[in-house]
């Protein structure tokens, strides 16, 4: 008889947890894990991919205008429903609806957190944010286990209290067969984008948000661009569109009308990324980011700043240059154009052996399921 695994998530929209959720519960065992996935918000966009792979989604949120109350009210009645063998949380109101789901009366299933997002400081967080983390901190040795994606992570909830003792890493895992080289999708989607095959097509992959840093990416393409005519620049995610006037102004200062395309929300990214010479992740804060290891898999070398585990992830195969600065951005952008073409292309080879051989999605599944029984056999193991 299959265990029943219930995960509890803040919400169901377009993000890199919700993702990994997605793809995680698409590739584990049905035989001896049974998933239901409870968002405390709404169904966003990821539900029906859920639904769709036979994952069964509860929503705790009655009503848009539902308040606290209501929603606790009725996280109460799923899980009581549900009668989970094991409590999954994901992400920080996650994590604590869990926590407070296996306190009822009559609940003995074990509870897990999953801790996705870097953290500098709580000053920088929504202040409902900043109060779940605290509690978190306090709440810390209740779960079996605090799972995060990335070192960085830990190490800094660790630091602000976070039990290290609880500590489980699981980086995520990247599905290299829907994301590899292509080389007729690299000829169609540059023949749409007007893009040369001798032009080095760097590209950018990140919903618009400051942590992203697009004006910074923005600024260190236009300093490269000025020294290098055969650079041509691509950004895609929600709000990277012109309808966005501080991307578009942007532009206009850095002298980049006509050489950097705005995709808007792409469905079709393994085709965009298989397209490009060069990947380029400017953030200034991450935990794991998941377009850098999506590039590798397309066997595209990556210019990443040193923020989260993107050092890590890049490792040998790509370049790194310090966060929120421009200036030193473009200049390792001009290093990595100025290989050679075939020697790139090696870069990238090796990138995506990378990500084959220790960043697959089998490899993740296989850690959560092995988590799983641990703590479903009520066993304990160091950090």
């Amino acid at each position: 008889m299959s265990a029943r695994v219930v995960h509890v998530i803040t919400g169901l929209g377009r993000g890199g947890s919700e993702g990994v959720l997605v793809r995680l519960l698409a590739r584990a065992d049905r035989d001896r894990f049974e998933p239901h996935v409870v968002s405390l918000l709404d169904e966003g966009v990821n539900a029906a991919a859920l639904r769709k792979g036979g994952v069964p989604v509860h929503v705790a949120r009655p009503a848009p205008s539902a308040g606290l109350l209501p929603s606790l009210f009725e996280l109460v009645r799923l899980i009581r429903g549900l009668s989970p063998s094991l409590l999954q949380g994901w992400m920080y109101h996650g994590n604590l609806a869990a926590t407070l789901a296996g306190w009822l009366p009559g609940c003995r299933a074990p509870v897990l957190w999953n801790v996705r997002n870097s953290l500098h400081t709580l000053a920088s967080e929504k202040r409902a944010t900043a109060l779940a983390i605290r509690c978190g901190s306090w709440l810390s040795g209740q779960p079996k286990a605090i799972v995060y994606c990335s070192r960085a992570s830990a190490a800094q909830h660790e630091a602000l209290g976070y039990r290290a003792a609880s500590t489980r890493l699981i980086p995520n895992g990247f599905d290299c067969e829907r994301f590899r080289p292509d080389p007729e999708a690299r000829r169609r989607m540059r023949a749409e984008l007007g893009v040369p095959e001798e032009a080095v097509l760097v590209g950018h992959a990140a919903r618009w948000h400051p942590m992203k840093d697009h004006l910074g990416f923005v600024k260190a393409a236009g300093l490269a661009a000025r020294e290098s005519g055969s650079l041509v620049f691509v950004a895609v995610g929600t709000g990277i569109d012109a309808g966005n006037e501080a991307l578009a102004a942007e532009l206009r200062e850095s002298g980049l009308e006509g050489r950097m395309r705005l995709l808007g929300e792409r469905e079709d990214m393994p085709a965009v990324l298989a397209a490009l010479d060069l990947f380029c992740s400017s953030s200034v804060s991450e935990a794991f980011p998941n377009a850098v290891g999506e590039a590798m898999a397309c066997g595209v070398p990556c210019v990443v700043t040193d923020v989260g585990d993107s050092r890590w992830l890049a490792g040998d195969t790509g370049w790194v240059a310090p966060p929120g600065r421009p200036e030193q951005l473009a200049r390792a952008l001009l290093e990595a154009a100025s290989v050679a073409r075939e020697a790139r292309r090696g870069l990238g080879e090796r990138a995506r052996r990378r990500v084959v051989d220790e960043l697959s999605l089998e490899a993740m599944v296989g850690r959560y399921e092995s988590l799983w029984d641990e703590a479903l056999a009520g066993g304990k193991r160091s950090a």
